[in-house]
């Protein structure tokens, strides 16, 4: 007898998996049992007691996209989180492509990714499609994120400059004036208190209605790393989406727990998606010589932001001897 397929649910939840199996265990926890000792110990840490929004009947599925994990999370996630769907995908495809194929298993009329690095809480799927159901023509809705601190992340932003570029984490940025312009492009001026339109979210929480993904597809999968959320928010506008940001939830993130055990692949790797999103999406990319000053700009700035990074590096050494 074959095994019927998935009911639809409103909310399907895409968590990919990259040898961060304590994260991910946390965060199945947070979704399915919020009471776990882990999950109450983040939220404590953050300084902010674990709020329980009211459930109104919102179903959701979990499918897990494991790719190629040496730590035993594919295990872990059938052992202990049975009501998750464990997707065992080889080769790593990536963050895009690893979401897209949780989208092919799919059955909600939104589409959720949720980084292994987060925690939830109760009811906080209630919360955000409660949002999402209100106001039809966004495309891409996230909520506020939190440091593991409890302080704010800076996870919504305005589309990425020039000016930003240069100085945001090179050595150059003692020279920005007054943090001007990554300032404007983190959105400091505002307290983030507001639900309001915005340029990009990132992926580490975004929900996505299946309306939009039917129109403009889902993540570009050309993108291995970083910028494939900045570029499927800049589709969403090109089609005529509107991209939302609301302060409820609140979900904690701790970022990039799976790459930074990488830390220059994914500098390199962060500068090569810049180079795909700028080369498309700009007027570097109208003709050979801009995609070529383009490739120089962003080279030197790869090299500089390993430079920094180094030095920050040997600084920690000679402050611990």
């Amino acid at each position: 007898m074959s095994e019927s397929p998935p009911r639809p649910v409103d909310v399907s939840i895409a968590i990919l998996s990259w040898n961060a199996k304590g994260y991910l265990r946390r965060c199945l926890a947070s979704l399915f049992r919020p009471q776990d000792p882990d999950v109450l110990k983040a939220w404590e840490k953050a300084g902010r007691p674990l709020r329980s929004f009211p459930s109104e009947g919102v179903t959701w599925e979990v499918i897990v996209v494991d790719q190629q994990s040496l730590d035993g999370s594919p295990e872990m996630v059938e052992a202990e989180f049975p009501e998750a769907r464990l997707v065992r995908q080889a080769p790593n495809l990536g963050f895009a492509g690893g979401n897209n194929v949780a989208y092919r298993h799919a059955t909600g009329r939104y589409f959720l990714l949720l980084n292994s690095d987060t925690v939830v809480a109760p009811g906080w799927l209630t919360e955000l499609i409660r949002y999402a159901d209100a106001h039809p023509r966004a495309g891409l809705i996230g909520p506020k994120l939190l440091n593991p601190d409890g302080t704010l992340q800076y996870s919504c932003r305005r589309f990425p400059t020039l000016a930003a570029g240069i100085f945001r984490h090179t050595p150059l940025e003692r020279f920005e004036p007054k943090g001007r312009f990554t300032g404007d492009y983190l959105m400091r001026e505002w307290d983030h208190e507001t639900a309001r339109e915005v340029d990009w979210l990132s992926g580490a929480c975004l929900l996505a209605r299946r309306d939009m993904i039917d129109q403009i597809g889902g993540l570009d999968d050309g993108y291995f790393m970083y910028f494939e959320d900045v570029d499927w928010s800049y589709r969403a506008h090109e089609a005529g989406w509107e991209v939302h940001y609301t302060p409820t939830p609140a979900v904690l993130h701790e970022v990039g727990r799976s790459s930074d055990r990488r830390p220059k692949r994914m500098i390199v790797m962060h500068h090569q998606s810049a180079y795909r999103f700028f080369s498309r999406n700009s007027a570097f990319g109208k003709n050979a010589a801009g995609k070529l000053l383009l490739g120089a700009g962003l080279t030197v700035r790869a090299l500089l932001t390993l430079a920094r990074n180094e030095g920050i590096k040997w600084k920690a050494r000679l402050k611990g001897r």
